[in-house]
């Protein structure tokens, strides 16, 4: 078969049926850990409003029902015919279409930098050199045919133990290999680079996660980061649709969330854990944000979803 028959045939498949393959793996709603620790199955049976989350970088695919972010100015729709991409941890707010009878079901994909790296490196050795493309925090990106049947080749092989591991590492690299060749590939490559301006964004949104705890300004971030306080201010709002300080107070709040949640610790723990002061501010802050106090927000999550543990060897904060 000549090879423009071959991506026809691709072309011209039904998309297959992912939904189901999904919800195999999905055995409670919320976060369902899978054989391979970077991913994980998401389902949730009810419709959610406007909600504050962080994502850590990573790859977001949603088989069933739809997901809108809105970061600062635009809105990415994520559903069964486009998933999300996010290069750098940026906070933004999210809401859900779902339902009992037809539940979200959603992939989360923790990036793995190590192997996006290698592949980006070989791409780039193959002639797809991204250094024109201006990079970006978060995109939306067509799920193709051929994302669609990697996607179903994993799925398939999560739901087998000897096949996860001996196939789900490789079957995980080509869905990788997808998404930094599709659409919007360039772009995805061009913000791990971490190059320029934006790369140095991005190093001092590694060091906010890292040290967040810690007393943080923004004369301190630019000057680690080579540039002068105006210049950075301006360079990491553009980034992450906030400003520096406005960051930092929700990772705080977003970790402290996560820490009450899985290690049950209690509102004025979790406020001198993550750098709070005043635990009066801390209640303050957290209930402006997640419009409701830390006990009951902690209970409600509790209540409401499966919460994983965080990603091995994660070095970022998130939502989940």
């Amino acid at each position: 078969m000549k090879s423009s028959d071959a991506t026809a045939t691709l072309q011209d498949r039904a998309p297959p049926p992912l939904a189901p393959l999904v919800l195999a793996l999905a055995l409670v709603e919320g976060y369902n850990p899978t054989a391979l620790p970077s991913v994980r199955v998401l389902r949730s049976d009810r419709p959610l409003s406007r909600t504050p989350v962080l994502y850590d970088p990573g790859i977001v695919i949603v088989c069933q029902g739809r997901k809108r972010g809105y970061f600062g100015p635009r809105t990415y729709v994520y559903d069964a015919d486009q998933y999300l991409a996010v290069s750098v941890p940026v906070p933004f707010t999210m809401e859900t279409d779902a339902s009992a009878d037809a539940p979200l079901l959603a992939l989360y994909l923790h990036l793995d930098f190590s192997l996006a790296a290698e592949l980006t490196l070989e791409i780039d050795r193959q002639g797809g050199s991204a250094s024109a493309v201006q990079p970006q925090s978060m995109l939306s990106s067509p799920l193709d045919a051929a994302m669609q049947m990697s996607l179903e080749r994993l799925l398939r092989a999560l739901a087998d133990p000897m096949e996860s591991a001996l196939l789900g590492p490789q079957l995980l690299r080509e869905l990788y290999y997808r998404v930094l060749t599709g659409p919007q590939g360039p772009v995805m490559r061009s913000a791990l680079s971490l190059q320029g301006r934006f790369g140095k964004i991005a190093k001092a949104l590694q060091r906010i996660h890292a040290t967040y705890a810690q007393p943080l300004d923004v004369a301190g971030l630019a000057q680690a980061a080579g540039m002068s306080p105006a210049s950075f201010h301006s360079h990491f709002k553009a980034v992450t649709c906030t400003s520096p300080m406005q960051y930092l107070k929700s990772t705080r709040l977003h970790q402290a969330r996560l820490l009450m949640v899985r290690e049950g610790m209690t509102a004025a723990a979790a406020c001198h854990a993550v750098g709070f002061e005043s635990s009066s501010q801390f209640s303050r802050e957290f209930k402006r944000l997640f419009g409701l106090t830390p006990a009951k927000e902690a209970r409600r999550m509790r209540d409401s979803f499966a919460v994983a543990q965080a990603w091995p060897g994660a070095t970022y904060v998130s939502s989940h």
